[in-house]
């Protein structure tokens, strides 16, 4: 009898593994998942060839954040943000689509492409600079304090 698995357990393993699916999938490539494609006039513009596009937002399991307000910053090729503007609250960016420069102050500007993270934190400053021949997506995880 030890070597079959009891009931509980067989449905412990199917529920694990149903509730990590979707974490799997999420870290596939945009181009694999298919980044969205806003049109011209979705969500609010914030300067010329940004736009925002809210996503949703849900509470934190994390004790320092009360919720995390998802939205996805959308760059027609070549925009940039205005100026390096400083962060209300941490984030997590995500490039969905395109290629940017990011310039943080106090430091050397980098490349982040399709399928790479970097972070933002509050009180700190960053630019973001549309450099592909195409349309550029941000997705933004704001970690919004409790």
């Amino acid at each position: 009898m030890t070597e079959l698995m009891s009931r509980r357990a067989a449905v412990t393993l199917g529920l694990s593994a149903i509730t990590t699916a979707p974490l799997f999938a999420s870290a596939t490539s945009a181009k694999a998942a298919g980044a969205p494609n806003y049109g011209p006039n979705e969500g609010r513009e914030l300067s010329p060839g940004r736009r925002l596009v809210e996503i949703g937002e849900i509470p934190s399991e994390m004790d320092a954040y009360k919720s995390i307000k998802v939205v996805d910053v959308v760059y027609q090729p070549g925009a940039a943000d205005p100026k390096e503007a400083v962060m209300d609250v941490d984030m997590m960016c995500y490039i969905l689509a395109g290629e940017f420069s990011i310039k943080k102050t106090g430091k050397e500007p980098y490349t982040v492409k399709e399928g790479d993270f970097y972070t933002c934190g509050k009180g700190r400053t960053d630019k973001a600079t549309n450099i592909s021949s195409g349309v550029g997506i941000h997705r933004i995880a704001m970690l919004m304090p409790t």
